[in-house]
């Protein structure tokens, strides 16, 4: 089935818990960074993509019937050409300081960090360079990040206003039910992958 959500949000902007909700919205799995552990295949597909070798998207997202977070949202502009039909979610932080100190916290830390597990150097390498190249190279550094996070949200709502939801992890179910005609299920909106989450996600992969 094509994809019938795309997530353009950056990390960090509550992504893992929008990949909870769409899962159980859509009734199919999403496609988020997680999605890339223990499939090495999967990060020479999107080393290639960096390298600008579009890959078979079909191919990649078989079975998946949306996908978020990075490296997926690096690429948004293309997948939002390739399904022409799925929504565009923007997820955002309330503010960009809000983002970067999570940001700071969570993925400036991780990929700081030395592996000797092929597969995550691997992972790290690629998420370094795809930082740098698609988003800005000084994503390290807090007046940087913070100006390429407001540049990429703007680009977003630029290019796709009649296929675009802006979200935030406090707006739940309700803008995304919407727009998908979906009924607002009766649970609360999972929330999941705060920066302890993150950080003790990190912990076990070092593991």
């Amino acid at each position: 089935m094509p994809l019938q959500v795309i997530g353009a949000g950056l990390g960090r902007t509550g992504t893992h818990s929008l990949k909870l909700g769409l899962e159980q919205l859509l009734g199919g799995p999403c496609y988020h960074m997680v999605e890339t552990f223990g499939r090495p295949e999967h990060l020479l597909t999107w080393q290639a993509a960096d390298e600008g070798r579009e890959p078979d998207w079909d191919e990649l997202f078989d079975g998946y019937a949306a996908a978020v977070d990075w490296p997926a949202a690096a690429f948004w502009k293309e997948l939002a050409e390739h399904y022409r039909d799925a929504v565009v979610v923007l997820s955002v932080r309330e503010s960009p300081e809000a983002w970067w100190r999570s940001v700071e916290r969570t993925i400036v830390d991780a990929l700081g960090r030395p592996s000797d597990k092929p597969e995550q150097a691997q992972r790290r390498e690629l998420m370094t360079a795809m930082l740098t190249r698609r988003f800005t190279p000084g994503w390290r550094e807090r007046d940087a990040a913070m100006t390429a996070y407001e540049r990429h949200n703007d680009a977003v709502r630029a290019a796709v206003p009649d296929r675009l939801v802006e979200w935030q992890p406090a707006d739940g179910w309700a803008p995304l039910c919407e727009r998908l005609g979906q009924p607002i299920p009766e649970e609360p909106f999972p929330h999941s992958n705060t920066t302890d989450d993150f950080r003790t996600m990190s912990d076990l992969d070092e593991s």
